[in-house]
């Protein structure tokens, strides 16, 4: 079969690159080794009925503000994807008695900090960060190692000579922990902001948490968090039905064996079972570093040195990721953090990075930071069982192959077992029943999904590494995947590397699955623009 583009993978930036180039009049086949889409999109009655989980991902702030979504988000709303957001409260942070919260406006955000030069200094980080953002957003959405950059890198540098440049490479890195220090006397925007680091694949002492946390703030304060009414299974039914609208073939249970080179040049890719599809412009593979050098392509066509770099990726800290039904909602302590969707338990940078270090060392976390999520507060719709209730649980400092447990309770010598995963789960249980006391004798069913589990549903999470590869400084920006392999027009023509494992990295985005796709839909603009004043001659 003959096409233009071939897309491999079908998590969101795939979903993104294939959508835009079918929408610009290409010819596309979206190829998926499992028999859905979705990567870790998906959603799912998996405790009981009446009860839908988010079964991996959920939040959809990074996607509603950034530019997949101004390109497609009017087809998608045709196509009957409807969000639910947070009108007031959006997120907190609770831990050793003290909660803090986050709410849309940050003006009542920053009412309740203790001292009042961080209520000036919180409002001051914000109006920074927007006076630049149009800068910011611009080298988050453009190739780092182009041309592309001196525009956006030679703005900022007019409106405040090399101060305000300088001043943002800092804060980039910059730890969050440290950023925070600096800017701020009490411990409220560290306690609030610091667990959010783990969701960009960071923690609190990781270079670019200074420019992260002034983020993940703003984009909350501005968008909220909204998530998919009816859970994150409707958002792949919009994607589906806008891909057939666009004429997009759509092959799903076919795995790529190998991708297809002739005269130095991508062509297409081969399939398990021997087919062959061929792609005429591009192929773009959502895949993991790995994967893509040393599996799918011929040996002959990857340098040695490309070879070895790839070879040295780094995952991140895995994830687990818990689905509770309740006999009845969760009742905190706090009623102040009654209605908010997602609570982090953490006292900030402290906790959270202790239980970082723990499990880079390899041992379960004595106290790990728990997102506790309920989408049912905002989109109701998720639970149609009457009197129920149910938590989206997320830890984000699991290690992969544990050697140990800091606590010095749970026996992990034979990895991650169904007895491991229930005793880590109870330990988390009891976190929140000590800010939620009633939850544990209020708990029906458990599904839980350790580093192996995610691991196994998706190749690309490498280790249980759900974002692609680790996002510290040096696997990051110009560097991600690697300098010699961060570009995403590869060194084959015709190849084009997208998914978390490339700039802007990990989240649900589909930055570059836009940025992949704009990049292509304007060469082949040009090349007709060319082959027009040509023929005009």
């Amino acid at each position: 079969m003959n096409y233009d583009a071939i897309v491999v993978g079908s998590g969101i930036n795939s979903l993104v690159a294939a959508a835009e180039l079918g929408g610009a009049g290409w010819k596309v086949c979206l190829v998926e080794a499992h028999d859905s889409l979705g990567g870790f999109i998906a959603s799912d009655e998996l405790t009981l009925p009446g009860l839908t989980h988010d079964t991996y991902s959920s939040w959809h702030p990074l996607f509603v503000t950034g530019g997949a979504y101004a390109d497609l988000g009017e087809a998608l709303k045709r196509h009957g994807l409807e969000y639910c957001n947070a009108e007031d409260a959006v997120t907190a942070s609770v831990g050793d008695g003290r909660a803090v919260i986050a709410y849309r406006d940050p003006i009542k955000t920053a009412a309740a900090f203790e001292h009042a030069e961080d209520r000036a200094a919180y409002a001051a980080m914000l109006d920074r960060l927007g006076a630049d953002i149009d800068v910011i957003g611009s080298l988050l959405g453009t190739e780092l190692r182009s041309a592309q950059i001196v525009k956006p890198a030679a703005k900022l540098f007019l409106r405040g000579g090399p101060a305000r440049l300088e001043g943002w490479l800092r804060d980039t890195a910059s730890s969050g922990r440290r950023w925070m220090r600096r800017q701020f006397s009490g411990t409220e925007v560290d306690q609030l902001w610091a667990p959010w680091l783990l969701h960009a694949g960071l923690t609190p002492d990781s270079g670019m948490g200074g420019l992260m946390i002034p983020l993940f703030a703003a984009t909350m304060h501005g968008a909220g968090l909204p998530i998919v009414k009816g859970g994150q299974g409707r958002f792949l039914e919009a994607f589906e039905s806008l891909l057939a609208e666009r004429l997009v073939e759509v092959r799903t249970g076919s795995r790529v064996e190998e991708i297809l080179v002739s005269k130095g040049r991508a062509v297409g890719v081969r399939l398990a079972g021997g087919e062959a599809l061929h792609a005429g412009k591009a192929v773009v593979a959502s895949v993991s570093p790995t994967a893509l050098y040393h599996e799918l392509l011929p040996a002959s066509v990857v340098k040695p040195e490309i070879r070895s770099e790839t070879s040295t990726y780094q995952p991140g800290r895995a994830a687990m990721q818990v689905h509770v039904a309740l006999s009845q909602p969760l009742v905190w302590a706090d009623a102040r953090l009654a209605g908010i969707p997602l609570v982090h338990l953490t006292n900030g940078s402290n906790s959270t990075a202790i239980a970082c270090v723990q499990a880079e060392a390899g041992l379960l976390p004595a106290v790990p930071t728990v997102a506790v999520g309920q989408q049912q507060l905002i989109d109701p719709s998720r639970v149609t069982a009457e009197g129920k209730g149910l938590l989206w649980l997320q830890m984000q400092e699991t290690p992969y192959a544990p050697i140990g447990d800091a606590a010095g309770e749970l026996d992990t010598s034979d990895g991650w077992t169904e007895e491991l995963k229930e005793g880590f789960v109870e330990r988390v249980l009891d976190l929140i029943e000590t800010h939620a006391p009633g939850t544990k004798a209020s708990v029906e069913k458990i599904v839980a999904f350790a580093p192996t589990d995610l691991e196994a549903h998706n190749p690309n999470a490498i280790h249980g590494d759900p974002y692609g590869g680790s996002a510290e400084l040096d696997q990051f920006l110009i560097w991600r995947p690697g300098p010699l392999t961060s570009r995403h027009h590869t060194v084959v023509p015709g190849l084009w590397h997208i998914g978390a494992a490339t700039h802007p990295g990990p989240g649900l985005g589909g930055g570059s699955g836009h940025l992949v796709a704009q990049e292509l839909i304007r060469r082949g603009a040009s090349r007709f623009a060319g082959i027009r004043r040509r023929l005009g001659r």
